[in-house]
């Protein structure tokens, strides 16, 4: 007689792995303390480097603000040369360094986007992407 493999039921595949009590923007219990630094060898996190608050700050409607390290519900693929990637990862480990920000490549672009839209919307066509687009 052929054995049968006991597989998992689709409960167990697709349970939520957050404990109940956990804020669902982050997936962490509230008021924990952040867990270890992804990549350290011991667990703790490196000292001078701090992590980037997940939820941007409370700001008036008036002022929109990236929207940070949340589930995004959208996606956009963009092409950039070899030396724009280069440009922008060195950028992303100087913020590291000089300034303690761990921050992603998605998250870098989210704010840069947030800056050039809000310089638009205050200067118009004096604003540094119509002088890019002009330019380029």
């Amino acid at each position: 007689m052929a054995r049968r493999v006991s597989l998992p039921a689709a409960d167990d595949l697709f349970r939520p792995t957050a404990p109940a009590d956990a804020d669902p923007a982050v997936g962490k219990p509230q008021g924990s303390a952040q867990g270890p630094a992804r990549g350290s060898a011991n667990g703790s996190a490196q000292s001078g480097v701090r992590a980037v608050p997940d939820e941007p700050e409370q700001t008036s409607d008036a002022k929109k603000r990236a929207s940070g390290r949340i589930k995004h519900d959208e996606k956009m693929t963009v092409y950039v040369t070899s030396a724009e990637l280069l440009d922008l990862e060195r950028t992303r480990l100087e913020l590291r360094a000089e300034h303690g920000l761990a921050v992603d490549r998605g998250r870098l672009v989210r704010e840069a986007i947030d800056l050039v839209l809000a310089d638009f919307h205050e200067h118009g066509a004096d604003s540094m992407l119509v002088r890019g687009l002009l330019d380029g």
